[in-house]
């Protein structure tokens, strides 16, 4: 889990709603200018002085990191040896090449540093981020807010140690955690035998492209019922009469469920450009992809009916054409055409029911 540090040094007449949320919410850590507004957090969140354009006091209180401007503090060195058993990080506002090199160096050295770049670009980051890449100490980025930190956590696939933001209302440090979340938890797979297929005539199918490259073993998994989908492979596997699009899951009829991110389904026909929905592959890892577009057309379907160990039924509801393709145990990729009952599938059962696409514990009956 990436760190999120809240900063909350500006005050406001929210301040104590704030911290009560941040704290409900486990932020990592609490930014204060003064060591009083510290006390009397409580010891699951780190209690951080950045006393900037303040001189530092001579109590630091029961701080647990205290971030210096080198300038107007001193060396971390010198004050780690002043206050034993405070850690202490170095903060760079990134303005200029010679402010950069600062920064690549205090990440490369320093136990914590806060960067904060003042142009948009996040190419500075991505270049500090590659001088520390083998370093032992944590990089934390200032962020205007949660949209950008999700961005920083991004970069260079790796991202940021952590994020330092001041929040503009209550809510923030929610979403600050929201953004801050690794990649998805891994699914159960179950192997679903099928029990039956039919043509059921045309309707609306959708293509979900996305913007990133799909694994051969990967897909989403989508379902005409929210308890029960199967696990449609992208196609990224070769076809005798058109090129390879391994972007693309040819994913189903438009009423279909498929998972989202933070535990959410969405109707693939709600799907749009930027979007989000969950690349799973055959052992059950998860990472979230963004949808670039959705497309939409009218073909003949069929209708996939399967089983699980334990009786649940499954349908799923494809484009009735041979290319259309599921997948099996280890990553057999199966045409959907060629589907009889006896073959087995993989699947994912939701236990919860769906309003509006959340999980919610009510009676739900789907048929």
């Amino acid at each position: 889990m990436k760190l999120c540090w809240l900063d909350v040094r500006a005050g406001g007449a929210a301040v104590g709603a704030i911290i009560e949320e941040a704290v409900h919410q486990r932020v990592d850590g609490i930014v204060a200018d003064d060591p009083a507004a510290l006390a009397g957090l409580p010891p699951t969140v780190r209690k951080i002085l950045f006393p900037q354009g303040r001189p530092l006091p001579e109590d630091l209180g029961g701080a647990d990191i205290v971030i210096v401007d080198q300038a107007e503090h001193g060396s971390t060195a010198e004050l780690a040896a002043r206050f034993p058993g405070v850690e202490f990080g170095r903060f760079v506002e990134i303005v200029d090449a010679a402010t950069l090199e600062v920064a690549n160096q205090a990440a490369r050295t320093e136990k914590w540093s806060v960067l904060l770049f003042r142009d948009p670009t996040k190419i500075p980051l991505e270049i500090v981020l590659a001088a520390a890449a083998r370093a032992e100490g944590s990089v934390i980025t200032v962020a205007a807010d949660p949209e950008e930190a999700e961005i920083i956590f991004g970069v260079l696939e790796h991202g940021s140690d952590g994020v330092m933001m001041a929040p503009k209302a209550v809510g923030d440090a929610t979403r600050l955690k929201a953004a801050a979340e690794d990649a998805p938890a891994p699914l159960n797979l179950v192997e679903l035998e099928i029990t039956g297929i039919s043509h059921v005539g045309m309707g609306e199918r959708a293509c979900v492209d996305t913007c990133s490259y799909f694994r051969q073993d990967e897909g989403i998994l989508v379902g005409s019922h929210s308890k029960g989908m199967i696990l449609c492979v992208s196609e990224t596997h070769p076809l005798p009469y058109m090129p390879t699009r391994p972007f693309r899951v040819n994913a189903g009829a438009i009423m279909s469920y498929t998972l989202s991110t933070q535990g959410r389904t969405n109707y693939l026909s709600e799907l749009t450009a930027g979007s989000k929905v969950l690349a799973v592959d055959v052992k059950g890892n998860t990472r979230a992809v963004t949808v670039g577009r959705v497309k939409i057309e009218s073909r003949p379907l069929l209708s996939v009916d399967a089983m699980a160990p334990g009786g649940t039924t499954v349908n799923l509801i494809l484009q009735d054409d041979w290319h259309v393709r599921v997948l099996g145990p280890g990553g057999a990729v199966l045409n959907s055409t060629e589907l009889k009952p006896g073959d087995v599938v993989l699947g994912y059962l939701p236990t919860e029911d769906r309003h509006v696409g959340y999980p919610i514990d009510e009676f739900c009956r789907e048929q």
